[in-house]
């Protein structure tokens, strides 16, 4: 899993906060594939891959001017179509030669700046990353975790890894249910309802939250992740991660917290409910890492599933872009959970 398809450019994948874009480019990367982006006059977005053609300084390392960019080297100015429109020194009336750099698109969403590496592909992020909405957001993190996306994306979707990583925050070791999994594959990747229990035996349940009518986990291609809970008494909350790679060995991740019909303001999500979801995280991030340094001693290896692993197959196939099955189709599995 060292080499990209060519079909994972022609999607959209979170690269920034969008607070972090202020007057300077910012330079990101995305499955090996450079930009810098920068904002433009009227508010909106340039993408460029961070390269200028003259003598290969990064444009990231430049300035916004305008509707374009403006090399930190000679001053090579592109416009938001990587056209080059000025070189300083040219003598007047002499036009530019006709240079280009490969231009990308970009967008904001969510408080997220999402970036699509290739100068074609889908118009705009997953359906699921639209259904998601600022005026339900309780929080937005940014973290960096040293492992494949499909491991990393496996993290996060599989729960029987919760007892053992995560004791007491998330599952008890000793407390298992007999639940069904049952994944269904979608227009945009998969889903899996865990049917069952209406509780989980960890303190983030016990202090945060009431009893369940719907757990479930969706998988939106590229890399969009997402925990849904549906409750008894109403209201509806998305733990959302959104997994971008930058290489083989390191993947940037956005998480954030939605929150609908309950009450649950931001200050007081910050203040108790955060400190716990952080320590989560960086559990996981711990355990990837060491994942990650010993598949590096030794490389070719393949892990050996069970019908438990049920999200592994369909992440590597999209990954690998091997055809996905067709949507509504998927099995069942019966678990201790």
């Amino acid at each position: 899993m060292s080499a990209w398809h060519p079909s994972l450019y022609r999607q959209w994948f979170a690269v920034a906060p969008a607070t972090a874009l202020r007057r300077q480019p910012l330079a990101v990367s995305v499955m090996d594939r450079h930009a810098a982006i920068a904002r433009c006059a009227d508010g909106g977005l340039l993408a460029l891959e961070d390269r200028c053609p003259h003598r290969h300084a990064p444009l990231s390392a430049g300035c916004a001017a305008g509707d374009g960019l403006s090399c930190p080297y000679h001053g090579w100015r592109f416009d938001r179509a990587g056209a080059l429109r000025e070189i300083p020194g040219l003598p007047p009336g002499q036009a530019p030669p006709a240079v280009r750099v490969r231009a990308f698109a970009a967008r904001e969403h969510d408080g997220l700046i999402w970036l699509r590496p290739d100068p074609e592909g889908a118009d705009a992020p997953s359906h699921l990353v639209q259904t998601l909405q600022p005026s339900a957001r309780r929080f937005l993190w940014r973290t960096r975790w040293d492992a494949h996306v499909v491991d990393a994306l496996e993290n996060f979707l599989d729960p029987l890894h919760t007892h053992l990583l995560h004791p007491g925050l998330v599952r008890r070791g000793g407390a298992r249910t007999a639940m069904r999994a049952e994944l269904r594959h979608t227009d945009e990747g998969f889903h899996v309802d865990y049917r069952g229990a209406a509780a989980q035996s960890g303190w983030l349940y016990r202090l945060f939250e009431s009893p369940r009518i719907l757990e479930r986990a969706h998988f939106a291609a590229p890399g969009s992740a997402q925990i849904e809970y549906r409750y008894a008494r109403g209201g509806r909350v998305r733990i959302s991660l959104h997994f971008t790679p930058l290489d083989a060995r390191s993947t940037d991740v956005f998480a954030s917290l939605h929150v609908e019909g309950r009450w649950a303001p931001a200050w007081a999500v910050r203040l108790l409910v955060w400190p716990l979801l952080r320590r989560v995280g960086e559990q996981d991030r711990r355990m990837l890492a060491l994942q990650s340094r010993n598949l590096q001693r030794y490389p070719g290896a393949r892990g050996a599933s069970t019908a438990l692993d049920l999200v592994r197959e369909p992440l590597r196939r999209y990954w690998d872009g091997e055809p996905l099955p067709a949507p509504g189709s998927g099995h069942d599995v019966e678990l201790m959970l």
